[in-house]
């Protein structure tokens, strides 16, 4: 591959640094060397990396944030157990991932938001949420539900997190 594609490459395997790359706040020359020390494949010159990280920026579409239309609700007294206890006999579940649910008894905080939210929803609320030391002990989204279970002391702060963090959800770029 050409510098230039490795560097593209390199930045997509780093969302922090694409992130920073389509809001116009990344250091250009601060990110290829920090590429060139931790991109285990990624050789080459500095000042080249950083002109092919500058020009692969000039490419992409900058950072749309957008409100999203969603409510926010909190529902204590959860608790995340194996599928296969929830499918003997417990409560309907909120939520079923992998090999584990989410039902209704426990001492954790289930935080869902519903509307026009999914996957990137989730995922920009977990990054505030993980900034914020709010510890996401599960997660799921589907449909027009994200789903978000905290400690239950933390029901609140994740709460108010969310809602502020549906106010600016950067769009989505395809690069």
């Amino acid at each position: 591959m050409s510098l230039a594609a490795d560097a593209r490459a390199a930045v997509r395997a780093h969302p922090f640094l694409h992130d920073a790359l389509r809001a116009g706040v990344l250091n250009h020359a601060a990110a290829a060397e920090w590429l060139l020390a931790h991109a285990a494949d990624l050789e080459g010159d500095p000042d080249a990396l950083a002109t092919a990280i500058r020009r692969f920026g000039a490419d992409l579409e900058a950072v749309d944030r957008s409100a999203v239309r969603a409510s926010v609700s909190m529902r204590s007294g959860v608790a995340i157990v194996d599928r296969d206890r929830a499918a003997d006999g417990d409560p309907h579940p909120l939520a079923t991932v992998g090999e584990v649910a989410v039902v209704p008894e426990g001492d954790l905080t289930a935080v869902l938001a519903t509307g026009a939210v999914g996957p990137d929803v989730l995922g920009h609320a977990l990054g505030r949420l993980r900034i914020t030391d709010v510890d996401v002990l599960a997660c799921a989204a589907g449909g027009e539900v994200c789903l978000l279970v905290v400690d239950r002391l933390a029901g609140a702060d994740a709460v108010r997190v969310i809602e502020d963090a549906l106010t600016a959800v950067p769009g989505r770029e395809s690069d």
